[in-house]
């Protein structure tokens, strides 16, 4: 068993006590520095990170092999990697960069291929003068997908 093997076995053991956390990113460095992102459906908390962090650190064995440990929550501008980050976030507004645009609209709907977004524009019209509001949808398959972020709005 590899060491990265050894550490993904640890992590998922962690999380089978909290269902509601889920991994999004493991690596590990040539140096054996260890960073685990961690989201959950109802956000981290930082008990949630001290437990995946000890039961990482607590099942190996520095003689064995020396390493640091960092194990953190996906940040606000870090951008959405699984479909299930994309679930927890319906009705939010996204930042979509795709190869041909970038759109920032509210996430609709998830499925497990692709994603809806709506916004609204004001565009001319198309008869006489000035703009009018024209609503949009638009549904996007993850492999056009390039960075989704959550946009954070203050009312």
């Amino acid at each position: 068993m590899t060491f990265k093997e050894k550490i993904t076995n640890l992590i998922e053991e962690g999380l089978q006590e909290k269902p509601s956390l889920f991994l999004v990113d493991l690596s590990i460095s040539d140096s054996y520095k260890i960073s685990v992102t961690l989201d959950g459906d109802n956000g981290v908390q930082l008990q949630d990170c001290i437990d995946i962090s000890r039961a990482i650190d607590s099942n190996l064995d520095r003689e064995e092999q020396d390493f640091s440990l960092e194990v953190a929550s996906a940040g606000v501008s870090t951008p959405l990697k699984l479909v299930r980050q994309y679930k927890k976030n319906i009705g939010r507004t996204l930042k979509v960069k795709t190869a041909t645009a970038t759109i920032e609209a509210k996430l609709e709907n998830v499925t497990e291929e692709t994603i809806l977004l709506s916004w609204t524009s004001r565009e001319p019209k198309k008869i006489g003068k000035g703009k009018e509001t024209v609503e949009h949808k638009r549904e996007i398959p993850f492999s056009e997908i390039k960075e989704a972020i959550v946009i954070i709005i203050f009312n």
